[in-house]
């Protein structure tokens, strides 16, 4: 079974605000403000489909992202998981894509590696949080997606999920190939890498693929979405310290002060 995990660079989701800001040119966020790390739910779908490989003989894992150089600190990190196979595609012309874009290029790249029986991508992304990646590769595929998705158990012909659901939660099984969306949950917590993988992922290799390699439909490639601006808002913040060491006195005082501007 060949299980394709769908991962992406983000900016450090655990940035100071006071260092986050936005290129008013291009509306993305300035890359150099933060470190770049791994999105924290492709994350839990790297750990999911490294457990599913470990307990099928036979599956290999291969970690896919759409990105530039820099995107391949999250492909080593993949393989210090003991992904099995590396997987970087870009072209210099993608320079403002949505997510139906995104979508249609990893569907076209996961045909041009010869398909997949299971591909897991994370349910959102932190910076943009579309939500839309895993099921337009699923449509570009025609196969079944399902969201939410916790935990997955396979057999030799289909896949069941655990996935969120209203007031709980429901089981899905659907039959290969298929698309899942995972969430976090405590059995997808992410593992540490143990220090001889950290070392060997450094020397492993990565595949890259272009544009002209992957049969790219040029009317799907255009975005169908416009970022028209995106900004952080201003808050002006007052902060008041009152005077005096006796606590119940302060106390006191600063409920004096709630009750006027009507917090309590």
């Amino acid at each position: 079974m060949h299980i394709v995990v769908c991962l992406k660079q983000v900016l450090d989701p655990e940035i100071t605000s006071q260092f986050f800001q936005i290129d008013p040119h291009t509306n993305r966020p300035v890359k150099e403000s933060s470190d770049m790390v791994l999105d924290s739910f492709a994350e839990n779908a790297l750990e999911l489909a490294i457990q599913l490989r470990d307990k099928t003989p036979g599956a290999t894992v291969t970690a896919l992202c759409l990105g530039d150089d820099s995107s391949e600190d999250i492909l080593r990190r993949a393989l210090s998981f003991t992904a099995n196979n590396a997987v970087r595609v870009w072209d210099s012309a993608w320079t403002d894509l949505d997510g139906q874009v995104v979508g249609h290029i990893l569907a076209q790249t996961i045909r041009a590696l010869g398909g997949a029986q299971l591909i897991l991508t994370g349910y959102q992304a932190s910076d943009i949080e579309e939500g839309l990646v895993g099921p337009v590769i699923a449509e570009e595929l025609a196969i079944p997606c399902v969201t939410l998705a916790s935990n997955l158990e396979v057999d030799s012909s289909s896949v069941k999920g655990t996935c969120e659901a209203e007031g709980g939660h429901a089981i899905i099984s659907v039959p290969f190939p298929a698309v899942f969306t995972i969430i976090s949950s405590e059995t997808n917590v992410p593992r540490l890498p143990k220090v001889k993988d950290i070392r060997l992922s450094k020397s492993q290799p990565i595949k890259l693929l272009e544009a002209a390699e992957i049969n790219l439909d040029t009317a799907k490639c255009q975005p169908g979405v416009k970022l028209e601006r995106a900004y952080v808002v201003n808050r002006d913040i007052a902060c008041e310290v009152l005077p005096g060491k006796d606590g119940s006195q302060l106390a006191s005082e600063l409920a004096d002060k709630l009750l006027a501007l009507k917090i309590i």
